[in-house]
């Protein structure tokens, strides 16, 4: 320690003489060199932490500083990328860009906030020629890009995810940029709106070899004038709306990305002379008709997916491109017929994606043969036929990922397929296809294997014990085959774990405790099995894990407690075993630790139970990848209950901070003693299921505290004493079952319980009440009291449904009144515009002139559609109050509309699964009607 501390004196201590004996050799020098130190010091000192700098010293050489860079003994260049500044941006430019010689300004990810107009206000280097503020918090209008021009040589600006807008006065409008850039960044701001492009690029792209704008949400059209020195182009993930226009002068284009958009229209003539073109992304566009013939090579990275081509890949079509091309991605079109064999003849190839089509007829794996140099081979979801030769794979030394999943593929997983041992494999999905045969063995050999998926088969035999050898797997999933044997101990080696899907086998024996060495896993799937044995209390000490099902088995012994110590559990599935003992209240002490889900875009499918005497627990989660869900009969032949009510998505916790379980299911199990108080701290839980137990004693009124619950199941258990009043506070309470147990006394009267069915309550052979018969009475003073509550609530209740039926009515003429008023203040916007065209126009054979629709007017009524569907709202807590209803119209009058965060939409806030799109259902998973095809 001490031999350290004094070669760091010496180092320092030789640093300063060399500076000090520069400094006497060059006097000028050392004057501005010693200014650009006292402003880079002054800039640490504003900082609000100034430690982020430590090495900025006063004794030391500034050219020393971390990210500082001298160029003839002047600081020249800056890149602080990542160090956290936390500060406002006029400290950048009031002591960093007025540097005299600073050529280069970096602080990417810096944490630097407010406004960039204070550049104007100091004097910026005249030889500054880059800046780059990306990933940080600026913001303000686009316009501010002109602060800049103090710095006249400024040619490279990137501004990436900020918080710029657009918005400018008619004459800033006007006006445009002027300054004189090669590269300009703007992608993923909040710029909206028609004219911001147009507005950058008043006179066409000018010197501007690289422009980017993607993520932001312009729309309309935009310029392809004066573009002779553009070389990259990236509009991506934005709203244009237009035909695709020409790229008539743009020889030098190398890249284009204009995906995610609404354009349409001809491909191959708009491009027809970007000879340069190298790079070509159209994906997620309206593109229609035949796949467009490219002629010539040259390109290299081809992406059309998400449009609507169809028909057939010819020979020619594929022969034009295959002199150059390195990536094919046709995915999600419309394609069909067979792959033609001229594909093989595209030796640079390195990856194939035409998922998502209708390709049928044999599997093109002569032609796949062919391209040795394939790295990732996706030909999911088409009609693909023909089995897998043995040894199909020898070749395929580079091959990376193989997804090959939903065809209709028969015979056995080739054994070929990890057979060199060289093999770059990381990625195998063969699932939902017909294979048969074993796991084999040698898929062990795939030492890079990340994910292996061959669910959804007819797999026999047991899962090789070797595949424990492969340290970097993560997805390991099996479910929907006919598997047997145990689960192999060697699993526990895969460090690397996070899924482990095995549901619908017939796997036996013991779960193994082992498995707790795989401290990443976050998804453990085991049910629908023949397990028996107990649940390893091990399972406690997985911090990440979030699913765990092991339902429908033979599993015994106590729920153990420790699984209270998994603090990112949110679903807990254990029905239909013999379990018993007490439900633990040291289960639920993880509530309110939950924060952070890892168990994020996972594609699943909900499959919840109809109530049929053979259908178990409250549903079926079950990982979706790569599955048809047309197919979903398949598993009827493991899975008695009826396919109803179906929820797809994309898992993707939403709690905002502090969540618990989402779902937990006991049920049908052997469990008694009493339902613990400490279950009512789970504040999310939206599903509760300790149905077909022998629990006994009172509900506790501490379950008021499960204010997400939406649906509880406490049925054929041995339960007693009253319904507590405190469940009347569980606003989204939409389904009980209390039936067949000794519960007594009344129902509360009052909502949600009294809007609920009488068969959630029957069976108990002292409760009364509504929706069951009124109490009985041992005196005429109580039986006429009783009568006269009773005509109260049916009074009540009428009363209610008038209310609700004049408030139905009232919305509905509102909306009536309101869509009139509507078209006639349109009808008088139209004649007005048809007066003015009339008198104005110039054309001298006649109008030419068409009023397209307004399209506002459509707008105002799908919005008054909304608001009188609210207000119909089968669920009382959905429907907004009169005050609010009365507001919504204001709104809508006034232009503002209602967004998605009003009173009449689901509040998904609240924490759960969500899918990414479609619309809220129970359980807070939200429905989406696609998935694959």
């Amino acid at each position: 320690m001490t031999v350290t501390h004094s070669t760091s004196n010496t180092l320092r201590f030789l640093s300063l003489l060399s500076l000090l004996l520069f400094l006497s050799l060059n006097p000028s020098s050392s004057a501005s060199l010693s200014k650009d130190s006292q402003q880079l010091l002054s800039f640490k000192s504003s900082l609000p932490n100034p430690n982020s700098l430590p090495d900025w010293l006063q004794n030391v050489s500034p050219c020393n500083f971390t990210g500082v860079s001298c160029t003839n003994s002047r600081v020249s260049s800056i890149n602080l990328d990542s160090i956290q500044l936390s500060t406002d941006f006029s400290s950048v430019s009031s002591l960093l860009l007025s540097l005299t010689n600073l050529e280069s300004l970096f602080l990417k990810s810096s944490n630097l906030s407010g406004s960039i107009t204070s550049i104007s206000k100091t004097q910026c280097s005249s030889v500054l020629i880059s800046v780059d503020l990306a990933e940080n918090s600026l913001s303000g209008p686009i316009s501010d890009i002109q602060s800049f021009s103090p710095c006249s040589s400024l040619t490279s600006l990137n501004l990436s995810q900020n918080f710029f807008d657009f918005n400018l006065a008619p004459k800033a409008l006007s006006d445009g940029l002027v300054l004189n850039f090669t590269t300009l960044d703007l992608s993923y701001n909040k710029i909206s709106g028609q004219n911001a492009v147009a507005w950058l690029l008043p006179n066409g792209y000018g010197n501007l070899q690289y422009f980017s704008f993607k993520g932001n949400k312009v729309s309309g059209q935009f310029p392809v004038t004066n573009c002779m020195s553009l070389e990259y182009l990236d509009l991506s993930a934005n709203n244009f709306t237009a035909e695709l226009p020409s790229f008539a002068n743009c020889s030098s284009l190398q890249h284009l990305d204009l995906s995610t958009n609404k354009f349409s229209g001809e491909i191959v003539g708009s491009l027809s002379s970007c000879k340069s073109l190298t790079f070509l992304n159209l994906s997620y566009n309206p593109f229609s008709g035949d796949f467009p013939a490219f002629s010539g090579g040259g390109i290299q990275y081809l992406y059309l997916a998400g449009n609507n081509f169809t028909g057939e890949l010819s020979e020619n079509i594929t022969g034009s491109l295959c002199s150059s091309l390195v990536e094919l991605d046709l995915s999600s079109n419309n394609l069909s017929g067979s792959v033609p064999e001229s594909l093989g003849k595209c030796s640079d190839l390195e990856s194939l994606v035409i998922s998502n089509n209708n390709f049928s007829g044999e599997l093109p794996i002569n032609t796949l043969f062919q391209l040795s140099n394939l790295k990732h081979i996706s030909l999911a979801f088409n009609n693909f036929v023909g089995s897998l030769p043995d040894d199909s794979f020898t070749n395929f030394t580079n091959l990376e990922t193989l997804d090959l999943s939903s065809n209709n593929l028969t015979g056995s997983v080739p054994t070929s397929i990890c057979q060199n041992p060289g093999n770059s494999l990381m990625v195998l999905y063969l699932q939902n296809n017909y294979l048969t045969g074993p796991v084999p063995e040698s898929l062990s050999n795939c030492s890079q294997l990340v994910s292996l998926d061959l669910s959804f088969n007819f797999l026999t035999g047991t899962i090789p014990s070797s595949l424990g050898s492969l340290s970097k797997l993560k997805d390991l999933m099996l479910w929907l085959n006919q598997l047997d044997g145990e689960i192999p101990q060697e699993l526990m080696y895969c460090q690397s774990l996070e899924n482990l899907i095995l549901d619908f086998n017939f796997l036996s024996g013991t779960i193994p405790a082992s498995l707790s060495n795989c401290t990443k896993l976050n998804w453990m799937s085991l049910s629908n099995n023949k397990l028996v044995g107990e649940i390893p209390s091990s399972f406690g000490g997985l911090s990440n894990l979030a699913i765990l099902k092991l339902g429908n088995n033979s599993i015994t012994g106590n729920i153990p407690p420790e699984l209270g110590d998994c603090q990112k559990l949110i679903w807990l599935d254990l029905n239909t075993n013999f379990l018993n003992g007490t439900i633990p209240p040291a289960l639920f002490k993880q509530s309110g630790y939950i924060a952070v889900g890892l168990l994020t875009g996972k594609k699943y499918i909900y499959i919840r139970n109809d109530g049929s005497q053979e259908c178990h627990g409250a549903g079926n989660l079950l990982e979706f990848g790569g599955i048809r869900q047309g197919q979903l009969s398949r598993i009827s032949t493991r899975h008695p209950c009826n396919f109803t009510r179906v929820y797809v998505g994309i898992t993707q916790p939403t709690f905002n901070h502090n969540g618990s379980m989402i779902l937990l299911d006991l049920s049908y199990n052997l469990l008694e003693g009493s339902i613990p108080k400490e279950l009512g701290s789970m504040y999310y839980l939206t599903v509760l299921n300790l149905g077909h137990n022998d629990l006994s004693g009172p509900i506790p009124p501490e379950l008021q505290g499960l204010k997400m619950v939406d649906i509880v199941d406490l049925s054929y258990n041995k339960l007693n004493g009253s319904i507590p009043q405190s469940l009347t506070s569980l606003a989204l309470l939409g389904e009980i079952d209390l039936s067949n147990n000794n519960l007594s006394g009344m129902i509360p009267q009052s909502a949600p319980l009294d809007t609920l069915p009488a068969s959630g309550f029957l069976n108990n052979s002292g409760l009364c009440g509504y929706p069951l018969p009124n109490c009985g009475s041992d005196s005429g003073l109580n039986s006429s009291g009783q009568h006269q509550k009773s005509h109260r609530r049916e009074a009540s209740l009428a009363g209610s449904v008038a209310m609700g039926l004049l408030f139905a009515l009232f919305c509905i003429v509102g909306f009536i009144i309101v869509a009139v008023e509507t078209r006639k203040r349109r009808r008088k916007k139209e004649e007005a515009i048809e007066a003015y065209l009339e008198n104005n126009s110039h054309s001298g054979n006649g109008s030419a002139w068409k009023l397209t629709e307004d399209p506002t007017l459509e707008i105002e009524l799908l919005q008054h559609l909304k608001v009188a569907c609210a207000c119909l709202d089968e669920r009382p807590f959905r429907r907004p109050t009169m005050i609010q209803v009365m507001a919504m119209f204001k709104e809508i009058q006034a232009g503002s509309g209602i967004d998605s965060t009003s009173t009449i939409a689901a509040d998904d806030s609240s924490g759960g699964f969500c899918a990414v799109e479609g619309g809220g259902v129970e359980m807070s998973i939200k429905e989406d009607t696609e998935l694959g095809k």
